[in-house]
């Protein structure tokens, strides 16, 4: 059953229908969305003319106009790294009240989860983690042992992207801090537009920036990092799926070393 209404934007812009979804509408979820964004012709029209007219503008300028343009309903997923910091700096300044949230897998380094402690203290952001149903002793008793040794994608399906979809029940948007510069599968992302996967608007305000604007923001703000970068790790995962590269190596060739595998999911189509 489908359940229909309409709301406007702060913009002014033509009203978006909104639907109460099936459970099987989007990947994991066991119950409906109440407030669920339908991705109406117009609204990718929208998307469309938005994405392509802030391909110009700065990550700054790109946060206001989703802040402006999803009120109440826009959030943002971290993993602490550099990128994600930047953006939680930004946030900080404009609208700290957004909330953040970090897919908490179980398997993260503990120099990871020690930044949710830093931006705490550093700009008062209670970066909420969230985490699968099951625990790691749970999930890889039930398994046979680590997933990810096996099969990675599975595992982070069942412990990133199902846990993003229920993180992200109630929102209409949600902000990413990939760089279209960091993998072929990130280089077609647009500034705005409609992640299918999830059922929301996904917004990457640093997609037109580099890992050297990254890092000299980093430095000029004295924003906190994670100490894992500093040893070697220029993109940070789950520890058992996460290496030190050498300074000649890709960005992410120290992530899924020994698979095919470079994205857990999260930002890819499929």
């Amino acid at each position: 059953m489908q359940v229909e209404k309409t709301t406007s934007g702060s913009d002014g812009r033509r009203p978006v229908a909104l639907r109460v979804l099936h459970p099987d509408d989007m990947i994991g979820t066991e119950d409906a969305a109440d407030d669920a964004l339908v991705p109406t012709p117009e609204l990718l029209a929208e998307l469309d003319r938005t994405s392509q007219r802030l391909e110009s503008a700065t990550p700054m300028q790109i946060l206001r106009w989703t802040v402006d343009r999803f009120p109440g309903k826009f959030t943002m997923a971290t993993a602490f790294g550099p990128e994600g910091m930047v953006v939680i700096h930004m946030l900080s300044q404009i609208a700290p009240h957004v909330p953040v949230f970090n897919l908490d897998t179980g398997y993260q380094f503990k120099e990871t989860l020690e930044m949710r402690d830093r931006v705490k203290q550093r700009y008062g952001i209670d970066v909420e983690l969230k985490q699968p149903e099951l625990t790691v002793a749970q999930y890889e008793a039930a398994n046979g042992g680590p997933v990810y040794k096996t099969d990675p994608d599975r595992c982070c399906l069942d412990r990133k992207n199902k846990v993003l979809v229920q993180a992200a029940r109630g929102f209409h948007a949600w902000a990413s801090a990939i760089r279209r510069d960091q993998s072929p599968d990130r280089a077609v992302v647009p500034i705005v537009g409609w992640d299918n996967k999830f059922g929301l608007v996904k917004v990457s305000p640093l997609a037109n920036w580099t890992k050297k604007e990254v890092w000299a923001l980093i430095a000029s703000e004295s924003i906190p990092y994670n100490p894992l970068h500093d040893q070697g790790y220029k993109s940070i995962g789950c520890w058992p799926c996460t290496r030190s590269v050498a300074p000649e190596e890709d960005e992410r060739a120290g992530r899924w070393s020994g698979f095919a595998k470079k994205e857990c999911g999260l930002h890819t189509s499929n």
